[in-house]
């Protein structure tokens, strides 16, 4: 007898549950970061700017009030950039979780949720100066990349059984991981890397040697920061979340504006020239009391008033503008260029070719202004205009006229304990093109009591100081004040970095055991 009742197994073909929702979340979150991943590696290839995170953060920096971007200077420091990257690239990998779950009921929806964002991108990297359509690319590669994993997420059957999951999670990370070792390897070696040039650049020996100020400038005491400045350890603050890569071979630094004759210089016309080595301390106006972004570097360059005098300068021209390949400008006044001190197109850092985040391969060094007026790097452009007609990029954020530094001292060590006996107290001090005379140190209510001062050989670089504190047990302030080169005291009037660079006396709290 043939049974005839109707089969209880499930049917193969029925629509199978779209899965866990946390899963799609967790998927657009992968597909998010390694689209990024994917994004870094063809910038890294042709056009490092236009990097997704890179021209995104650009525009971020670029309409961010200025308020905004002064706190972040002032409260991260040099982390600001890594920061803002940071939480960019969180707000994208959210994105990307919003853009799974989209997917799970409507693929159109994720998939338009990836286009926006790579759209986003890419408008971001076109508008950056210097940059063409071609920068859109790496943004359109991030979001096909992210939508090309969420589709094979959903068809693939990853969405809907474990092992799919292990599967693509296994797939794509190592994708990505390979993309990102890929991407290392591009900005070092790869087409669009300016190392390799920077690499095969010896710097020239110096046809004015900087004078050499002997041992005694290092009065090598345990927490002092050294007299130079390794370039490692030397402050950066630009607005560039990308150093700009300068192709040196096709560098040029264009003189124009208020001269009798336009000039171009390119990178071997400069190496062509007398070259002078100079001991210059540079410093932030951001710098708060006792802050850490100054530094001092042995610079060798060409002389920034013999070049320009060669364009005929208009004696009217009171404002020199410089220009940064990124667009960045700086406005110095140009009787502090022309007036004898060693200002500089620099082009080798402490013995070394100029690193890429220091301005390769050319920046100016002006001594005695703060940098946002004077240290443009990656300069690709001179102007000779007047403060009437143009405002650079922090006059027009409300950041004072030029000014020259003031005078600083800072306290490096003892830092907060310390134990009864002799202590070394130890620290730095600037006033640069006027030089430091005398640094002072005063316990709790006590007197001023000199210290002792390292050796210098011009008056363009800080200035170490030592004292041997008697130190008994208890809590105590100590404060420093320094003199400068015309006899000047620092002042303890307290001053924000904004709009003239900060004031006031350095102190530090301290309890002997």
């Amino acid at each position: 007898m043939t049974d005839h009742t109707a089969s209880t197994s499930p049917d193969r073909t029925a629509e199978a549950p779209a899965g866990p929702a946390a899963a799609w979340a967790a998927a657009g979150v992968i597909a998010a970061v390694t689209g990024l991943i994917a994004g870094h590696l063809a910038a890294a290839l042709f056009l490092p700017r236009a990097a997704p995170l890179s021209a995104i953060s650009d525009v971020v920096i670029a309409f961010s009030p200025p308020e905004v971007t002064e706190w972040g200077i002032e409260t991260f420091g040099t982390a600001d950039k890594p920061l803002l990257q940071t939480g960019i690239a969180f707000a994208l990998a959210l994105a990307g979780a919003v853009a799974g779950l989209a997917w799970r009921r409507a693929p159109i929806a994720g998939a338009l949720i990836a286009a926006v964002l790579a759209a986003a991108g890419a408008a971001a990297a076109i508008t950056r100066p210097e940059l063409g359509a071609a920068a859109a690319l790496p943004s359109i590669i991030a979001g096909a990349w992210a939508a090309a994993c969420l589709h094979w997420w959903a068809t693939r059957g990853a969405a809907r059984d474990a092992s799919g999951r292990r599967r693509f999670l296994a797939a794509v990370a190592g994708i990505g991981a390979a993309a990102f070792a890929a991407t290392l390897l591009a900005r070092r070696f790869g087409p669009g890397s300016v190392e390799a040039d920077r690499d095969a650049f010896t710097v020239p020996e110096p046809d004015l040697p900087a004078t050499d100020p002997g041992p005694g400038a290092d009065l090598d005491v345990a927490g002092l920061a050294p007299w130079r400045t390794p370039n490692g350890d030397f402050y950066r603050i630009d607005t560039a979340i990308t150093s700009p890569a300068v192709d040196v071979e096709s560098w040029e630094l264009r003189v124009h504006g208020m001269v009798g004759q336009v000039r171009t210089y390119t990178f071997d016309d400069l190496l062509g020239r007398e070259l002078i080595e100079r001991d210059i301390t540079l410093c932030c106006v951001s710098n708060p009391v006792g802050g850490s972004l100054v530094g001092n570097a042995r610079w060798i360059g060409v002389s920034l008033a013999d070049l320009l005098a060669e364009s005929d300068p208009d004696p009217a021209a009171d404002q020199l503008v410089s220009r940064s390949a990124d667009g960045w400008t700086a406005g110095t006044p140009a009787s502090m260029v022309f007036d004898g001190r060693d200002a500089l197109i620099a082009v080798g850092m402490n013995g070394a070719p100029l690193p890429v985040d220091h301005g390769w391969p050319a920046r100016m060094v002006v001594p005695g202004l703060y940098g946002y007026v004077s240290a443009t790097k990656w300069l690709v452009d001179l102007e000779l205009t007047t403060f009437d007609a143009y405002d650079p990029y922090w006059i027009e954020r409300d950041w004072a006229l030029p000014a020259p530094v003031h005078t600083a001292s800072r306290i490096d060590t003892p830092g907060s304990k310390a134990d009864a006996g002799t202590v070394t107290v130890a620290g730095v001090a600037w006033a640069q093109h006027r030089g430091i005379s005398a640094v002072e140190l005063k316990v709790d209510d006590g007197p001023w009591t000199a210290c002792e001062l390292s050796d210098v050989a011009t008056d363009d670089t800080w200035r170490q100081w030592r004292y041997d504190w008697d130190a008994e047990s208890g809590d105590h302030t100590l404060t420093v004040r320094a003199t400068d080169g015309d006899g000047r005291v620092q002042t303890d009037e307290v001053a924000p970095p904004k709009p003239s660079g900060a004031t006031g006396l350095h102190n530090v709290k301290i309890t002997v055991a």
